[in-house]
């Protein structure tokens, strides 16, 4: 893993500039990394219709920097995530950092379950291609399967 964070915005900002700064802050991810391809979670449908609109403001500026940055995209539920890193479809946020803290060298459980939620979709992504394989020899990466 090159780079981990979190896009952290105030409440107090009007909702057009927190998706400027989402989709400014993407973009410049894609710019500094140069990733081939990305993971996001799909919505979670249990939750309140105000989150989930709050919810789909957010993903539509990730998703458009995506585009527009010409990366493919691939969208995995929160199950299939979270089964993929723990083994367990319905594991706790603390769970998933544990194991995603146990699976990347250098991955601080502390730091935070959004950036550990973010982590693991991408080793979801990973473990589903055929480049884990070849990541999984070096050591860097141990796929949770062995």
């Amino acid at each position: 893993m090159i780079a981990s964070g979190e896009i952290r915005l105030s409440e107090r900002v009007s909702l057009a500039d927190r998706l400027a700064r989402i989709h400014a802050g993407i973009i410049d991810v894609v710019d500094r990394y140069a990733p081939s391809e990305a993971a996001v979670e799909a919505p979670f449908l249990g939750i309140s219709a105000r989150s989930a609109l709050q919810l789909a403001h957010a993903r539509g500026a990730v998703l458009a920097a995506l585009g527009a940055s010409r990366l493919p995209v691939s969208e995995y539920s929160p199950a299939t995530i979270k089964l993929s890193v723990t083994g367990n479809g319905r594991a706790e946020k603390a769970q998933i950092a544990a194991m995603v803290s146990r699976l990347v060298s250098g991955i601080d459980p502390s730091g935070g379950f959004d950036a550990a939620d973010a982590i693991a979709a991408a080793l979801c992504h990973l473990f589903g291609s055929s480049l884990a394989a070849a990541l999984d020899k070096t050591g860097v990466v141990r796929s949770p399967r062995r």
